[in-house]
């Protein structure tokens, strides 16, 4: 009798300390070391850029200890899909995955391997995105590759390649990558607050609760109690969009190692670890560069700017290492773990039927590749940054889903095994969807440009999913037929 070949399973080969590092390097990019610019335009006081900083690792945090929960109830690959999934039904499941595919997390890896090439250029010009290396026009759109975008795109497939030969190889490369970052931001924080001035941090503090819009030629305009929550939820697109991602160990969960506890815990060690190296970065920020020079920064690069300060003309040579570094670890967190979500999906019969396949290394090879070919269409899109403003109404959206699923499957599944309870259920879960509902009401009132056109991508899901379904019950239909 002829044997059936074994298929490949997911293979449990990462402990915490691989988990915690997947979260701490998902979520560190190139985000702290640029978007502290902006957030001192809105606020324009340096007590105010701590208290964005705080409210949305608070948020960060709070999510992340309640995630625990759903990560111990469903300890398999998908993670946030599933928990949609299982809260309310497949569709709300799947129109988190299409938009997780079409743009939260495709988007996020192009964007951070733009990052990278930028950064890359301070140390070899050649490969910097002044340098066009093909330009037509296309009826009126005018369509031009730069260097920087041919290196993101060659890192994308790099990292993706990589982790086609297993999740061992890309563990190696998180937690190397991981560490490196981790050390040298906590160095660069630890020598700014040697270095700290102390009459910029006197002149920076003195004032440090009165907020205004800080103009970029020095004028201050203020603002009355409402324009003040606007601007908050204005600069807290910057701040969510440099802590996202922290969930992307729930994705990956099939291939943890006692998933019950790891899971949750890598959660809030990551998500900890994160909040405290954010802060830090920019009470130092705040101790050696005037509010001026922070909001004014050459291309919202403050970290360069601080950086030169503390080392001298060293210091932008020692960042833009620390942001390839960075950025390149993150990448290869993003990349490792978004492939798991359309591999869950397709196992749904949610997605392309062949994602739901693994390789030879047991690891769903097709899903990495189809989304390296999607970020690498963003990339040459250039349009990564316009998505990204737009769908930081759409990641919190779907994170006060998935926290008030909690609720909804105490009430559905009461007697459903529990390892890990939600800490501070019912009152820091319900703490986190009034500020997630509270931030995306003010998105919709004073940033409609970035709430409507996340809000479409996510509708265009909705025929998508249907047609989907009817194509799977027809060749249903014919397999019995």
């Amino acid at each position: 009798m002829e044997k059936k070949p074994i298929k490949p399973n997911l293979k449990h080969e990462l402990g915490l300390l691989d988990g915690t590092m997947l979260v701490a390097g998902s979520m560190i990019g190139s985000g702290i070391f640029i978007v502290s610019a902006d957030i001192i335009r809105n606020v324009g006081s340096s007590g105010w850029l701590i208290v964005v900083w705080l409210i949305t690792g608070f948020m960060t945090l709070t999510a992340a200890v309640s995630y625990g929960e759903l990560s111990a109830m469903f300890p398999k690959a998908g993670g946030q899909y599933v928990y949609l999934k299982e809260s309310y039904n497949k569709l709300v499941g799947f129109l988190y995955g299409w938009s997780f595919f079409a743009v939260i997390q495709t988007g996020t890896i192009a964007a951070v391997g733009v990052a990278f090439s930028k950064f890359t250029a301070y140390l070899i010009p050649a490969v910097s995105e002044d340098n066009i290396l093909f330009s037509t026009m296309i009826g009126s759109w005018h369509f031009s590759i730069s260097a920087a975008q041919i290196v993101s795109i060659v890192m994308i497939i790099l990292l993706t390649f990589i982790n086609t030969r297993g999740v061992k190889s890309g563990k190696i490369i998180q937690n190397t990558f991981t560490l490196t970052k981790l050390a040298s931001l906590f160095g660069l924080i630890i020598f700014g607050l040697i270095m700290l001035k102390g009459d910029v941090w006197h002149a920076n503090w003195t004032d440090a609760w009165n907020m205004h819009k800080l103009n970029p030629n020095g004028s201050i305009a203020n603002y009355t109690m409402a324009a003040a929550l606007g601007a908050v939820a204005a600069s807290m697109v910057g701040s969510i969009f440099s802590s996202d991602a922290w969930n992307s160990v729930t994705f990956i969960a099939g291939e943890m190692k006692n998933p019950q506890r790891n899971v949750g815990l890598s959660l809030f060690l990551g998500t900890l670890i994160v909040t405290i190296i954010y802060v830090s970065a920019n009470i130092m920020y705040t101790g050696v560069l005037p509010l001026h020079d922070i909001a004014t920064a050459d291309k919202d690069r403050v970290a360069v700017a601080a950086s030169q300060v503390i080392f001298g003309h060293a210091g932008t040579v020692i960042i833009a290492l620390m942001i390839m570094v960075s950025t390149f670890g993150c990448n290869n967190g993003l990349i490792m773990s978004g492939a798991r979500v359309y591999y869950t999906m397709a196992k749904d019969g949610l997605f392309f039927k062949r994602t739901s396949t693994l390789n030879k290394f047991s690891v769903p090879s097709f899903g990495l590749w189809i989304q390296c070919l999607v970020a690498g269409i963003l990339c040459l899109s250039g349009k990564y940054g316009d998505l990204l403003d737009m769908i930081s109404f759409v990641v919190v959206l779907f994170y006060v889903l998935t926290i008030l699923g909690i609720y909804i499957l105490r009430v559905k599944r009461p007697d459903a095994e529990r390892p890990y309870k939600a800490f501070g259920y019912p009152v820091l879960p319900a703490i986190y969807i009034i500020m997630g509902i509270a931030f995306c009401i003010l998105l919709i009132i004073y940033k409609p440009n970035f709430t409507w056109p996340g809000l479409i991508i996510v509708l265009i899901g909705i025929p998508i999913y249907y047609i989907t379904q009817s194509y799977n019950k027809h060749e249903e239909t014919n397999m019995v037929n």
